[in-house]
């Protein structure tokens, strides 16, 4: 039977890893996913967890070694965050082209400068097209739910691509909620130990990570381009077998009010509840208002989105990140390229709220749904606003 705790997120996380019986955890520590590797070293060192712990003197030989402790076939947990996610940027393509089912929490942080150490998805959103399965969390229960399964879909011979956790810094991490921590003996039957299918071994010489000539380059990516693609179902089917199991399910979106709501927000993260509860107060008010929560970012949700925005006329994008010199932000540009595709007209408009973790309140949220509301009916565009400015 599960048990009820109150717990940090940070140490939820490191308590997933714990549970899915990591062999190797390799870390340097950065605000604010510090707790989540501080952890996972008292766990090692107090006999709690049998793994490796490695210590490193960046980010970048963090994501080198794990590499490399995937490839010889262990299970391999990192976490980092802003700066350190963007120093490990080169290894990250290396892990998704070399098929290594690697797990990293995100402890989502602005990017300098100027310097930051505060929420918003700017780390991430850098990190979006190197090869990850992605997906973001709203709160702790998901945290520690989510990497569960990060491990069962990565490892999966059908999928065995690396999966990015991403919680919000701060606002997740470090904040105490109610958590429901499932028996360690449950968790094994759900998540055997790992089996690699292809890895070093002195006895059986490989290569791995061989160079791509111009001949061979393209159909390499193209199969790479395949297999996340392909991962999709997995992942569906890994969220549903994790609901039989412990009774929590997880889709890759999530819909909340929008039967009858002729807009909606569509938001990510731990950011969706303070909408939520602003759609609370809007609906009282007599406003047909939902929200659209995306929670797995790649591969991207397209039929699920697509059915779950079909109904409104006016969708609010919520970005937590900036895209320089381009006329929205990432979450809006896709969703417009989608429906575009998809040859669906809907109004959207585009708002980035929250950036280096300046709160948004629920009345901001009722300006913006004003604002967009206005102007549709004005037939102007809204490409981006951004929230919150100070004069």
């Amino acid at each position: 039977m599960a048990r009820r705790v109150g717990l940090e997120v940070s140490l939820a996380c490191a308590e997933a890893v714990k549970l899915a019986n990591a062999d190797v955890v390799a870390a340097y520590p950065i605000t604010p996913q510090t707790h989540i590797v501080e952890h996972l070293a008292e766990l090692v060192a107090d006999g709690h967890l049998d793994a490796e712990f490695i210590p490193v003197e960046s980010e970048h030989s963090a994501m080198s070694a794990c590499i490399g402790s995937s490839a010889a076939g262990a299970r391999t947990f990192t976490s980092s965050a802003s700066q350190g996610l963007a120093l490990m940027h080169e290894m990250l393509y290396i892990a998704s082209s070399m098929r290594l089912p690697i797990v990293m929490a995100v402890a989502n942080r602005s990017l300098s400068g100027p310097i930051s150490i505060w929420n918003d998805h700017s780390d991430v959103m850098g990190e979006r097209d190197t090869g990850w399965i992605q997906y973001f969390c709203e709160n702790g229960q998901e945290v520690l739910d989510l990497t569960l399964t990060a491990f069962k879909i990565a490892e999966d011979p059908r999928v065995l691509l690396p999966v990015m956790v991403n919680m919000d810094g701060f606002i997740l991490t470090h904040v105490i909620e109610p958590i429901l921590m499932p028996e360690q003996a449950e968790v094994d039957a759900w998540l055997p130990p790992y089996v690699p299918q292809l890895c070093l071994d002195p006895a059986k010489p490989i290569s791995m990570g061989m160079v791509g000539v111009p001949e061979v380059y393209t159909e390499a990516k193209r199969a790479q381009v395949q297999a996340i693609n392909d991962s999709y179902p997995i992942i569906l089917e890994h969220w549903a077998s994790f609901a039989k199991q412990f009774g929590r399910s997880y889709q890759p979106v999530e819909s909340y009010r929008t039967e009858d709501a002729e807009a909606v927000f569509v938001s990510m993260g731990s950011l969706s509840e303070t909408i939520m509860s602003a759609v609370d107060e809007m609906r009282a008010a007599g406003q047909k208002v939902g929200v659209v929560r995306i929670r797995l970012w790649r591969p991207f949700p397209v039929a699920e989105f697509t059915k779950a925005v079909a109904k409104a006329e006016t969708l609010v994008v919520i970005d937590r990140n900036l895209t320089f010199g381009a006329p929205a932000g990432p979450v809006a540009t896709e969703v417009r390229a989608l429906l575009f595709s998809q040859g669906i007209q809907k109004y959207v408009a585009n708002f980035e709220a929250g950036l280096g973790g300046r709160d948004v309140t629920r009345d901001q949220f009722k300006e913006m749904l004003a604002k967009a509301q206005k102007a549709k009916a004005a037939g102007q565009d809204m490409t981006c606003e951004m929230v919150g400015v100070k004069e």
